[in-house]
């Protein structure tokens, strides 16, 4: 699923005002974490999570596990932020 580069600055600038719906913590990237981050996706397409990993890497690796196991488009990452998004499925 990728999107041009047109979409992902809409996306981009559509997330700016929004807040993080999903929090890591401490425990890092559970598997009730991953079924939140689906629940909200499923709910909104378009999400930012905080990812509270002090390294740098370690956010990354985190941010790369999540768009692996939810199959999501990273729209952008500034600091602590995930943007995600996910197109809703038809019903």
């Amino acid at each position: 699923m990728s999107l041009t580069k047109e979409r992902q600055r809409a996306l981009k600038a559509q997330a700016h005002s929004l807040k993080p719906v999903v929090l890591l913590g401490q425990k890092g990237l559970t598997p009730s974490v991953i079924v939140e981050i689906n629940a909200a996706l499923d709910c909104h397409e378009l999400i930012k999570v905080k990812v509270a990993a002090e390294d740098r890497d370690a956010r990354k690796l985190m941010i790369q596990e999540i768009v692996e196991k939810t199959q999501v488009e990273l729209i952008g990452s500034i600091g602590h932020i995930a943007i995600l998004y996910r197109k809703k499925k038809e019903k």
